[in-house]
């Protein structure tokens, strides 16, 4: 049986440094009630970032952690896991320090399938460095970097952790707790990697990026909340819903009584790579929640130490003083 915690079991005793008003605040505060609803002790818990402002994290948890180097915190993670993986991991990036510097190596963690979760902080901007444009940067945005506006294409997080193998990928916004809350518990839950792309606004460099997905008094219509088998139903009336047209999802106007167009209306199931891909496709209504969440036989980290029990049963080797005193020795004089 779970122990019982309450949210300031996780929080530290230092001093938490952000700009007032960030959408840092209220993602840390959530991750610190979903950590204790999990039951889970803050000593068999690890947070571990990169660089960037989200990157400050560990410091305001009452868990182990580490402020590693940029865009390199997957490799760190990769080592803890396998090291212990008995401690629920737990990797703080932002789309800066995970999709550019650190893209390469983030991909991977994915492709692996090591059973830790990431949170990636998305505020389509570099908050740290004082404003320069990021990988999901919006074509025309003008920054210190990009004067007369960006050029790039943005990148989607989506797209990206899906095309390295994902196996399960969330989405949330900083204004929401309970959401959030909601969606860390379903990734804790989930055994492989799991991804939480969190909608977040930069106060100072990129105020407002996200506002008509994440303002209360227009997000009900710009954004579809999913439920694994329940309907595609949005809007403040509940009015508006999503249907398959071919290859895509197209927006659909209810009717009152109108049965057939019911019928029409998609079901959400998070198994579906497929409707996942469709998903990362979508950009004036935003979907949001658990839009992907498939099972694999076993992590990456319990086939690494599988793998090691089988050798050590089946070897003659049984320790590295073995291994180091094997085989043909020579002495020099």
């Amino acid at each position: 049986m779970s122990e019982t915690y309450k949210k300031k079991d996780f929080v530290s005793d230092q001093e938490v440094k952000w700009c007032p008003g960030c959408g840092d605040y209220a993602i840390l505060a959530a991750t610190q009630m979903a950590m204790a609803q999990l039951g889970i002790a803050p000593h068999k818990t690890a947070v571990i970032s990169g660089i960037g402002c989200s990157s400050r994290f560990p410091y305001y948890m009452n868990t182990y952690g580490m402020h590693t180097i940029h865009g390199r915190a997957p490799g760190f993670v990769t080592g803890l896991k396998l090291t212990n993986p008995e401690l629920s991991v737990w990797m703080i990036t932002g789309d800066g320090d995970g999709l550019s510097i650190g893209g390469n190596h983030l991909a991977h963690i994915i492709r692996r399938n090591i059973d830790v979760n990431i949170i990636l902080f998305n505020n389509e901007i570099y908050g740290l460095t004082k404003g320069q444009y990021s990988p999901t940067s919006q074509v025309g945005l003008k920054t210190k970097s990009t004067p007369f506006g960006s050029l790039d294409r943005a990148f989607s997080p989506m797209s990206f952790a899906m095309g390295a193998g994902a196996t399960f990928f969330a989405r949330t916004m900083d204004t929401d707790p309970k959401h959030m809350i909601e969606v860390m518990k379903a990734a804790h839950e989930h055994k492989g990697t799991s991804v939480i792309e969190v909608f977040q606004n930069c106060v100072i460099f990129n105020d407002k990026v996200h506002d008509k997905y994440t303002n209360r008094k227009t997000r009900d219509d710009h954004t579809v909340r999913v439920e694994h088998g329940k309907p595609l139903i949005f809007g403040k009336e509940k009015d508006q819903a999503l249907r398959l047209a071919g290859l895509s999802l197209e927006t659909m106007t209810l009717e009152e009584n109108n049965e057939t167009l019911k019928d029409e209306i998609h079901i959400h199931d998070e198994t579906d790579k497929t409707l996942a891909f469709l998903y990362s496709q979508m950009n004036e209504i935003i979907p949001m929640g658990v839009l992907l969440k498939t099972e694999t036989d076993k992590t990456y980290d319990q086939a690494v130490h599988e793998q090691i029990a089988h050798v050590k049963s089946t070897s003659q080797k049984k320790s590295f003083k073995d291994l180091l005193y094997s085989g043909d020795t020579w002495e020099v004089k």
